[in-house]
């Protein structure tokens, strides 16, 4: 009988706009209030079930994927990708971050600060690679912890990585207007609403909603289509960038420069926290991997070519700044533009502000792609409605992510200002490349029914060791940045837990294609200077993260747990119903 339906559906598919209760709650719990008050009742049994729960690579890559309905297309190569880091990664940190916090923290070595978060972006570049060789699937970070830390780690992250998917897009909207106002000659705020709501809420900005809107437009076409623009404002981002870059330099007075360090090293990383941000978009790539032609050659060319570059630029154009005008005089909102004017030269603001407006919509554009394809694989996992997993047929775009995640973005973008949105960006940022090193540890060192207990229970406490010292040390930086006599008993910790994983455990799974090098050594230092930096933000962020991850426990507990409690045991049912004769087909 089932297979007459499916018969049916294969000829007369599902029409994809459609929006009924059986798209948004199609499982048994929802189905009436009788038994969602029934499962409410089993929450405690339930989450226990979740908790020691994992996914498997299979599972992620083909049968999470038919929730869609319709398959992504795979057209993009390595070239794509690459072009796609710049895009996202250049035009978001360098031109909105690098003023603010030269002048609110680091002074002229925010260059130092950009070395710090690029070293700690790179290590984890390279668990981002690994994994999407291994798992080439939409879901990115999500997918890969689903499969080694289990569900709540996933949904943690998860609920971080919307809200580095909002908050992201909304701090690009907001500077994008900043930027325009630039090129019109206007000042900052001039084409924002000024309201009496609450400081650092009180400015509307239309200009970003609209914005956001066009970027989501164009990435729900195609991403093929995408690509090619991309390709076109990336390129004259970059002629922008070596412009900035030499034109900084032929303007610069090393007196600019001093004194180097105004507020210590505390600043320096204090501002390395949250300029990391500018790094992010490289996790966009990894989503794509399911769109990517040939994921073992394309995505390490891509990612690391890409990021390796970006580096350098950021750097060089750091200092170019500093170098160009005082760190006080620095303008926090339009930087660049404000500084070429400053030095005499008062028509290459207009060049710099259509660069760092064209290198914003790229990362627009790329972040509206990348956000889609993670909220399309939580929505396949019912972490969050289904309804949002669908792709559209004809596009092979995930229509209704994308204007999820848009709306949400237009929402922040409208009300909130840049420095209440960047240093929450940062926190949730930092915590989910904190626990894709974790999970690189785990997916290397264990594989269930195949790791004795023993080392699983050594790997478990050599983890603990390796984050528990780390926070350590981040707490001690934050009491006594002075001090080093407190590293001494903070830092020891963290090198035994790392050497007990390189000579007391055996690797039990070598990937495939490309790997990390040097581990255990690259994620746990990549666990370390994450914790690090996380611990550089001010108390003021942890209090807004953890209220947060609170409102997201509370959606857990209430809808995410017993959505995926029933789909995964439906698939159990599915899986065990099947006669021996279809299992000796398949």
């Amino acid at each position: 009988m089932s297979s007459v339906g499916d018969m049916t559906e294969e000829i007369h598919p599902r029409n994809y706009w459609r929006w009924s209760k059986q798209d948004f709650f199609p499982e048994k719990s929802f189905e009436d209030w009788s038994n969602y008050l029934s499962a409410l009742s089993q929450t405690t049994s339930r989450f226990k079930d979740r908790l020691v729960s994992r996914s498997d690579d299979a599972n992620e890559l083909v049968e999470l994927r038919k929730q869609s309905e319709n398959e992504m297309k795979r057209c993009l190569n390595w070239w794509d990708l690459t072009w796609f880091g710049f895009g996202a990664v250049i035009g978001a940190g360098i031109f909105v971050l690098t003023g603010q916090e030269a002048r609110n923290h680091a002074g002229p070595a925010i260059l130092l600060s950009y070395v710090a978060s690029g070293i700690s972006a790179m290590l984890s570049v390279f668990c981002y690679t690994e994994f999407a060789i291994e798992i080439p699937v939409a879901g990115g970070s999500f997918a890969y912890l689903r499969v080694e830390l289990g569900e709540l780690a996933a949904f943690i992250t998860a609920g971080n990585i919307l809200l580095e998917s909002i908050v992201g897009g909304a701090l690009v909207a907001r500077a994008w207007t900043s930027y325009f106002t630039s090129l019109l000659n206007r000042p900052t705020d001039s084409l924002r609403i000024h309201t009496s709501l609450k400081d650092g809420y009180n400015l509307l900005d239309p200009i970003a909603v609209a914005v956001l809107a066009i970027a989501s437009i164009i990435a729900i076409t195609s991403a093929r289509r995408a690509s090619y623009i991309n390709w076109i404002a990336s390129a004259i981002n970059t002629l922008v960038i070596l412009f900035v870059i030499i034109a900084g330099f032929a303007h610069g007075k090393t007196s600019n420069l001093k004194p180097y360090l105004p507020h210590g090293a505390q600043g320096v990383f204090q501002a390395a926290a949250i300029v990391y941000f500018a790094y992010a978009g490289f996790d966009s790539i990894a989503t794509m991997a399911e769109e990517t032609k040939n994921p073992s050659r394309d995505i390490p060319l891509g990612l690391l070519g890409s990021m390796s570059l970006i580096t350098v630029i950021y750097c060089l154009m750091a200092l170019s700044l500093t170098m160009m005008q005082k760190y006080t005089d620095i303008d926090p909102n339009a930087a660049y533009s404000v500084a070429f004017q400053n030095v005499g030269m008062p028509w290459a603001k207009y060049l710099v502000a259509l660069g760092a407006l064209k290198g914003m919509t790229t990362v627009l554009l790329v972040g509206a792609l990348g956000q889609a394809r993670y909220t399309t694989h939580i929505a396949r996992a019912h972490m969050i409605p289904p309804f949002f997993a669908l792709v559209h047929p004809r596009t092979g775009t995930p229509i209704y992510a994308t204007l999820l995640i848009t709306i949400l973005s237009a929402c922040f973008a409208f009300f909130s200002s840049l420095d209440v949105l960047s240093s929450l960006l940062s926190v949730s940022t930092l915590f989910i490349f904190m626990m894709m090193a974790v999970a690189l540890l785990v997916r290397r060192y264990y594989v269930r029914g195949v790791t004795p207990r023993t080392n699983l229970l050594k790997l478990v406490i050599f983890l603990l060791l390796i984050i528990a010292s780390s926070m350590g040390t981040s707490a001690y930086w934050g009491l006594n940045p002075r001090g080093w006599i407190g590293y001494t008993i903070t830092i020891p910790p963290w090198l035994f837990g790392t050497m007990g994983i390189a000579v007391f455990l055996p690797q039990e799974r070598t990937p495939k294609f490309w790997g990390v090098p040097l581990v255990p050594w690259f994620p746990s230092s990549s666990i370390a200077i994450n914790l690090f930096l996380m611990g550089s933000l001010g108390a003021r962020t942890f209090i807004r993260f953890g209220i947060c991850t609170v409102v997201m426990l509370v959606y857990y507990i209430f809808f995410g747990l017993h959505a995926t409690y029933d789909m995964a045991h439906q698939q159990i049912k599915t899986e065990s119903s099947k006669s021996p004769e279809e299992d000796g087909v398949e």
